[in-house]
């Protein structure tokens, strides 16, 4: 079994900056891409940011020069930096990470239980 504990969410002002941390633990070979999505009330969830296992990232337009994805392979643990946060950014945000469980298994993928994040104006 693998999980996904996320943290880091909270309130904060416009303007201000949140980390957000997603840590994979568990039967874990190997971990692919890694990302973040969010969703807002009433709407669809989107791709905020991703991280593919060699470091190649690709951001969102909306989030773009104000949020940083990172990871840490050795702990299995991917980050999100948000800096010059904005009420528009207010959601529930989710990690994303895709593994494999052992050599021959399948690729799988799993999402994080969610971490509320609001920006007040």
């Amino acid at each position: 079994q693998v999980q996904l504990v996320e943290s880091g969410g909270g309130l904060v002002q416009a303007g201000g900056s949140l980390r957000l941390s997603c840590v994979a633990s568990g039967t874990i070979f190997s971990i692919n891409n890694m990302g973040w999505y969010r969703q807002a009330p009433g709407k669809q969830r989107e791709l905020v940011a991703l991280i593919t296992s060699a470091g190649s990232t690709n951001y969102a337009d909306s989030v773009k020069d104000r949020f940083t994805i990172s990871r840490d392979n050795a702990k299995n643990t991917v980050y999100l930096q948000m800096n010059s946060l904005k009420p528009e950014d207010t959601a529930v945000y989710y990690c994303n990470v895709a593994y494999r469980s052992g050599r021959l298994a399948l690729a799988d993928a799993l999402w994080g239980q969610g971490t509320q994040v609001t920006v007040s104006s």
